[in-house]
């Protein structure tokens, strides 16, 4: 039965009564409360004990530096595995493996997304060096889209179509009660739909399904699908765990200008980092699990924003801790955020951090399952919860601290202390300090080098030196494009403020890159 382990599926504390919806509103202002605490402290401090702050923070300049160094090794060592496993020839390693049994479903929804948007994530599974009639491919178009994607899905399936075992349209109705227009709905619908039309339609054991729910943009590379299937047979329990690989964001990456490009390369070095500490892990936009857990806890949620990482909670609560992410260190193809013009570029880029902001729904779902199942280990708990609240503290508090507020003593502390030795000696250690942090670039610019398509015609050779330079931006992007839309996502969770599904749009632009 079709969530026969189901958590529940709650999406905000309005969905709750009682004293439990009285809990769950509490528990969606802590992260908030965290952040407002530690910037508002930060200024009240400089203001009244300044020599005290500008102790705290020389401290946390020496914190972040040295966190700065611990990322930046975990970063170096998942570029080395991602470059091992690009190399690896998996269909070797499948060959004394027992895989022809496994079918891969592969789901794509997708809203006004244009046809070449959709062409180029499935000519990426034509391409592939994994046998394409082991594919179960689904179109899902919503119905509020209008005629013109479900016939964009219907020349797909035409042209496409007789390149796999089975291609599905599941048209998501519109206006159904309960729901968010957005993914989750969409493809909660699409693979129960795929089920009784496909699965169930031509007796496939619903164990020997594997599922990989992918934004419509997302071009798979060659070996995805033989490492994946390596990674289900050989994982202990594949049944209880999901499988991430690494976003990047090359599709469109020489178009995209360069504070679109330093932004999504910083979203794909952060899962990189996470992929060397499993324990951390959660899912991440396109991602793949098997269906048989899909199937026991009820698909991924149709109330909520941030359903590629709830659908990890969920599996987490619903089988009392006992559920896990194996990390891929294989990439998938994703674009990067372009509009028409710079300025509508930076607008969608806040728009779409914030939505990844708002994965900061999940903290109140943790904090209440915990409360209410016993069965998790309580050691579990204080390590979820410490890591989690941690996070999303650090997103909307680190850089403000760093770049902005780390000031604030010399600027509005006493005269007596203005005048102090500590008060000129401050900034000075503080520079320094980033200096030494900021290094610490280098790396990320030559990982991101590694990982460029090949260079288009008509770009000169200088582009290169242009996407080596532009990590100088950092500063920037994590304040503007990193703490501020975090800030924004925990500051409306803490006042109900509950934002709906943003599509990001995918528009082929020619913007001249730099």
């Amino acid at each position: 039965m079709v969530g026969e382990r189901k958590p529940p599926h709650i999406g905000r504390a309005s969905d709750l009564e009682g004293s439990d919806r009285v809990l769950y509103r509490f528990f969606e202002m802590i992260p908030a409360i965290l952040a407002w605490s530690t910037i508002l402290g930060a200024v009240i401090l400089s203001y009244f004990i300044p020599v005290w702050m500008a102790f705290f923070i020389i401290a946390f300049d020496i914190y972040w530096l040295l966190k700065t160094i611990y990322l930046s090794i975990h970063l170096r060592q998942n570029w080395k595995r991602m470059k091992f496993n690009m190399r690896v020839d998996w269909q070797e390693r499948l060959r004394n493996l027992k895989h022809g049994h496994l079918k891969h479903l592969i789901i794509y929804p997708y809203y006004k997304e244009g046809y070449e948007v959709i062409e180029k994530g499935i000519q990426s599974l034509i391409n592939c060096d994994y046998d394409a009639k082991k594919f179960l491919v689904v179109l899902a178009p919503e119905e509020r889209a209008g005629k013109e994607a479900l016939e964009i899905a219907e020349s797909i399936r035409e042209k496409y179509g007789n390149h796999f075992d089975k291609f599905h349209i599941a048209v998501h109705p519109d206006g159904i009660p309960g729901e968010m227009a957005g993914k989750g709905s969409n493809i909660a619908y699409a693979i129960e739909d795929t089920r009784v039309k496909i699965l169930d339609a031509n007796n496939i054991s619903y164990k020997d399904v594997v599922v990989s729910a992918f934004d419509i943009d997302t071009v798979v590379y060659p070996k995805y699908f033989s490492c994946l299937t390596w990674y289900f047979l050989t994982t202990d329990d594949p049944y209880r765990t999901s499988f991430q690989p690494v976003p990047l964001y090359n599709n469109n990456i020489w178009d995209a200008p360069s504070l679109s490009r330093v932004v999504a390369s910083s979203g794909t070095f952060w899962q990189m980092i996470q992929q060397e500490r499993p324990e951390k892990l959660a899912t991440f936009s396109s991602h793949s699990v098997s269906f048989q857990a899909l199937y026991e806890i009820g698909y991924w949620q149709k109330n909520m924003v941030s359903e590629d990482s709830r659908i990890y909670w969920n599996a987490l609560m619903a089988y009392d801790g006992d559920y896990k992410v194996q990390p891929l260190s294989y990439p998938v193809s994703m674009d990067a955020n372009l509009a028409p013009s710079f300025f509508k570029t930076s607008i969608n880029i806040y728009k779409q951090q914030r939505r990844w902001g708002w994965g900061v729904e999940n903290v109140p779902y943790i904090l209440y399952n915990f409360v209410k199942n016993k069965k998790i280990r309580f050691s579990q708990k204080i390590r979820v919860v410490f890591t989690q609240l941690e996070g999303f503290w650090s997103l909307s508090t680190n850089p403000l601290l760093i770049f902005l507020l780390g000031w604030l003593p010399v600027t509005i502390g006493s005269p007596e202390f203005k005048a102090s030795v500590l008060s000129f000696n401050l900034p000075i250690f503080t520079r320094n300090i980033m200096i030494l942090a900021m290094a610490g670039l280098i790396i990320s610019a030559i990982i991101s080098l590694s990982f460029l398509p090949k260079r288009p015609e008509g770009r000169g050779r200088h582009n290169y030196a242009f996407m080596f330079l532009q990590w100088i931006l950092i500063p920037v992007t994590i304040t503007i494009f990193g703490a501020l839309p975090g800030l924004d996502a925990q500051t409306r969770l803490m006042f109900g403020k509950y934002m709906g599904f943003w599509v990001t749009p995918k528009e082929k632009v020619q913007t001249g890159g730099n």
